[in-house]
Parts: C-alpha cells; structure tokens; sequence
C-alpha cells in the first residue's frame, strides 16, 4: 500500500486571482485619491482668492482704489514682498501660490499655476496703466482642475 502526501501550497490560478483582485482595487485607491487631491487643491485655490479679496477690498477702503497693474505691465504692488509688507499686512504671501505653482506672484492671466489678477479704470474694459489713481474694478481668477472651470471674484463696488 503506498500513501500519497498531499501537497500544500497554491496552485498558479489561484495566486492569478488573488494578484488581479489587488490590482482592482489599487487601481480604485489611486482613481479615488487623485480626484481627492484635486479637490483638495481647489478648495485651497478658492480660499487663497477669498483672502486676496478681502485684502484688496480693505486697501480699496483706504486708499479709494486697487493697486494697479503699473508701469512695465507688472502686478508691481502685489507681487513686491516690501510693498505687500506696508500695504496689504494682513496679507500672507502663500495666499498668492496657486498650490501647483512655484512662484508667490500672480499673473496677468489665469494660468493652471498661477492666479490671475486684472485691474481695470471706471469702463470695466480699459487697463489700469498708472500707479492705481484710476483702478477702480478687479477680477481676481483661479483655474479650477476639476471640470477646467473658473473660480472669479470682482471687486464689490
């Protein structure tokens, strides 16, 4: 009489089955955390847009308009740290950082790394050019990841 031993283990499907149920589900734990971070992301770019409005509405009650786009074409005022430090104190600079962006600037126009700032005179279509005496509307506007969508807030006068 012989007795056979039974081999232990698992066989080469069964090992297939189980390595394809894990890569299932980290293909949906990855899906899941990316959209979280996008909107993570988002929810930051809209908070750091509120704050910038805040601050340029309190300036605009000080000095009776917004700080201008200035002479070379640049956000001068609200990109020069030494200038937020006297003007805008309340301000924090990361406020400026789009959360995928490098830079504490904002741009002229709205980018997927920078927010955009545009200053206008009293027609709401002519460009501020000197040093904010004739800037009286804004629009302040993030890029949203979630849909390429727009995130705008303006001036409340």
């Amino acid at each position: 009489m012989r007795v056979q031993l039974k081999q232990r283990g698992f066989t080469i499907v069964e090992l297939l089955i189980v390595i394809v149920v894990i890569g299932i589900l980290a293909a949906l734990v990855i899906t899941t955390f990316t959209g979280i971070q996008k909107k993570a992301r988002d929810t930051e770019r809209q908070t750091d847009v509120k704050a910038l409005h805040g601050q340029l509405e309190a300036y605009y009650a000080q000095y009776g308009a917004y700080p201008g786009l200035g002479t070379q074409g640049s956000n001068d005022g609200l990109n020069d740290s030494t200038w937020r430090g006297s003007f805008m104190k309340g301000l924090d600079a990361e406020a400026l950082k789009d959360p995928k962006g490098s830079t504490q600037a904002l741009c002229a126009t709205p980018s997927t790394t920078c927010y955009g700032y545009a200053v206008f005179q009293t027609d709401g279509t002519t460009a501020c050019t000197t040093a904010a005496a004739d800037c009286a509307l804004f629009t302040l506007t993030a890029t949203l990841e979630s849909g390429g969508t727009y995130f705008v807030k303006s001036n409340l006068n």
